[in-house]
């Protein structure tokens, strides 16, 4: 099972691991459900009608993340790595295993993620009220900075950035506060798959840098106007630059950020 600063769902009062795209952790709902080993996720994919709703769940949502120009990302999706293994999938899919596991927790499984998608702040203050006030601050800053970085990739839409200019901007972050990009970054903290949040791996301070060097970048992007991949990336590695400065001088002067 997962703690409460990586998810924000809750079954018969047992989180269930969420990664950073929304898919659910099916093992922890088998495990909720007391299911059979007949019946974990890996099994239950492959019956026909499962691939069925799975295609044309995909086909819809593809078609989604296309209009978004966001990175598309299969519906279920199989994951390895420290603590956080297991079969991972869209609320759909995880609600329909669910009803494949019990009726009853599908209804319960579909209430959940209604709640979810409303916005149901309550959800968030249930799971936070038993967490410890490490992880209350933890998710405090993992919540804004998720706000912030959503607030920065609109921003590089609507200026002209496409294709790999997303990630291009997101290494020169990386890069210019930790020294390492993405890949380099999730290897050393041990995020082993590539659909795997790395920002779900870093502390309080490296998400608070990295919030920091975004918003820089987004106000620098919108009041310079610039346009496209590389005016975008420049200020992004200005912005950065400032950033990483400022904490190397505060470090120097022998106080942590």
């Amino acid at each position: 099972m997962t703690d409460a600063k990586s998810s924000l769902i809750r079954l018969r009062g047992v989180l269930v691991e969420e990664d950073d795209y929304g898919h659910w952790n099916l093992n922890d709902i088998w495990l909720i459900a007391k299911g059979k080993s007949s019946q974990e996720p890996k099994h239950w994919r492959d019956i026909g009608s499962v691939k069925k709703l799975t295609k044309e769940l995909q086909k819809k949502v593809t078609a989604g993340y296309l209009k978004e120009n966001k990175p598309n990302i299969p519906v279920i999706y199989a994951k390895t790595g420290r603590g956080n293994s297991g079969t991972f999938a869209h609320p759909i899919l995880a609600a329909a295993y669910a009803g494949y596991l019990s009726p009853k927790l599908e209804i319960e499984t579909r209430e959940v993620w209604l709640r979810f998608r409303s916005g149901d702040v309550s959800l968030a203050d249930e799971i936070l009220q038993r967490a410890s006030p490490e992880d209350n601050q933890w998710a405090g800053v993992r919540a804004l900075s998720r706000a912030k970085r959503n607030e920065f990739t609109s921003v590089l839409q609507a200026h002209g950035v496409v294709g790999a200019g997303y990630g291009q901007v997101t290494n020169a972050v990386y890069t210019g506060l930790f020294g390492a990009d993405t890949q380099a970054l999730k290897a050393e903290k041990g995020v082993l798959t590539k659909s795997g949040s790395l920002r779900d791996a870093m502390d309080t301070d490296e998400l608070v840098s990295v919030m920091f060097a975004e918003s820089l970048s987004r106000k620098k992007i919108v009041e310079g106007e610039l346009e496209g991949n590389v005016q975008c990336l420049s200020a992004t590695k200005r912005s950065t630059a400032f950033v990483k400065q400022a904490i190397d001088a505060n470090n120097a002067s022998g106080l942590s950020l």
